[in-house]
């Protein structure tokens, strides 16, 4: 069967061998394996933390986690009550069914709204819903956002927050090259002092790499990137997520993390496409939509290519 669910995971398969799987705790993808064009086997490529906690007790280290309402510490103040990254990758969806199933590809759809542990600290009416949709070389996630609100007063009752995607993916860590931020401005995260972490730089590098510590906000990105090392990349296309982050904490920060498997920093790097500078604001009964799909790439791209 193309969609199974058991013990709060579910697993897409697709005819030519391509798989996901998903939890419903925080909607997050822990596995996507896919061919290429030359060699079809499917393989792995997403990073999972061997040492991740996939029980429910806290939000999962590698795949796909999303990030909702707030990117990183919250700064606004509805959201003053929540943890970094908010809530989405930390509460249990359910499983609304299956969206697409034929030869292309398969997909399923989550939902979360307003539970009671949210309501506890997250009073904004809302409604998500995270398709996620498989194909032979291909992995696409789409995430909805509802302003469930009936106001009708003025000023309206916007719903403002911050959405991203955070992949892990799994690639050699001191090989791996990110394109095409040249020029792009960035917010350096790993900065001593909130001054310099505040303090826009250009991008100069061709190609982005993640040799040493990094934690990178690019604003107002490219939305289509493409992440190679040799042997190997993918190729990432978004919409409607104008920031991208790149993170990799080596073992700088890589070893206080107590669900980062030894080494682990080396395996992956995290190229993170999302709406983090600034807010997204959605109207009441209005839905916004941030899409990214995530391709496997036969031909790995170098800085003397460019």
């Amino acid at each position: 069967m193309p969609v199974q669910i058991q013990d709060g995971r579910v697993v897409l398969t697709h005819p030519k061998g391509a798989s996901t799987e998903l939890l419903l705790y925080g909607a997050t993808v822990v596995s996507w394996k896919a061919g290429s064009n030359i060699d079809p086997e499917p393989t792995e490529r997403l990073f999972l933390s061997s040492k991740a906690l996939l029980d429910g007790s806290k939000p999962v280290r590698g795949g796909i986690p999303v990030v909702f309402p707030c990117f990183g510490p919250p700064t606004h103040p509805e959201h003053s009550h929540l943890a970094q990254h908010g809530f989405a990758r930390s509460e249990v969806w359910k499983f609304d069914g299956t969206v697409m199933d034929n030869d292309a590809g398969v997909s399923v759809r989550l939902t979360l709204g307003p539970t009671p542990s949210i309501v506890a600290k997250y009073e904004r009416p809302f409604h998500l819903s995270y398709v996620v949709t498989l194909a032979e070389h291909q992995l696409s996630t789409d995430l909805h956002v509802t302003n469930t609100s009936t106001s009708t007063g003025d000023p309206p009752d916007n719903l403002e927050f911050q959405a991203l995607f955070h992949n892990y993916i799994l690639a050699p860590a001191d090989e791996v090259l990110v394109f095409p931020l040249q020029n792009i401005r960035f917010y350096d995260k790993t900065e001593s002092n909130e001054e310099d972490r505040s303090r826009p730089k250009i991008e100069t590098r061709p190609g982005v790499d993640v040799r040493k510590y990094t934690d990178s906000v690019y604003e107002d990105a490219p939305q289509k990137y493409e992440v190679t090392w040799p042997g190997g990349g993918l190729e990432m296309r978004t919409t409607r997520l104008k920031d991208v982050v790149i993170w990799n904490p080596k073992r700088e920060a890589g070893s206080r993390m107590a669900d980062m498997e030894d080494d682990g920093w080396e395996r992956f790097v995290c190229v993170e496409p999302g709406f983090v500078k600034g807010f997204m604001t959605v109207e009441p009964g209005k839905t916004w939509i941030g899409q990214q799909v995530l391709s496997v790439t036969d031909q790995e791209r170098r800085i003397n290519q460019i």
